[in-house]
């Protein structure tokens, strides 16, 4: 998913809740945010972001957010928003191998066998 605007309260929440609902529907294992068109995260939205991560990661699937501009990591820290369960990449591509790689690592440490139908999908 890729957030291209400044996003108020009301979106946000909807953003929220449409995209754990996607997950649960798709049963994704990964949950790729790109934020590099946002310049400015306060409060709310950096719980958000950790919100979506900590929900997903209750679905079974990771978070990892892309592209932050290095204002909204100051603000975040300054905010004293950890994001907590999110985890970062500088861009897509290096986003995606992260995410991959957790996947892959979460498969290998299963004790179940997987099921080879399942598809390991990733929300962008």
């Amino acid at each position: 998913m890729t957030i291209q605007v400044d996003l108020y309260d009301r979106l946000a929440l909807n953003l929220e809740a449409d995209l754990v609902q996607m997950v649960n529907k798709t049963s994704a294992k990964g949950v790729l945010i790109d934020i590099s068109a946002v310049s400015i995260v306060d409060s709310f939205m950096g719980r958000i972001i950790g919100n979506i991560a900590s929900m997903s990661k209750i679905l079974d699937a990771e978070t990892v957010v892309v592209g932050m501009q290095p204002a909204v990591a100051i603000t975040l820290i300054e905010l004293g928003l950890p994001l907590k369960g999110v985890h970062t990449a500088l861009d897509m591509e290096k986003g995606m191998n992260l995410l991959k790689s957790m996947i892959d690592i979460d498969e290998d440490d299963a004790d179940a066998d997987p099921d080879p139908a399942a598809d390991d999908s990733i929300i962008e």
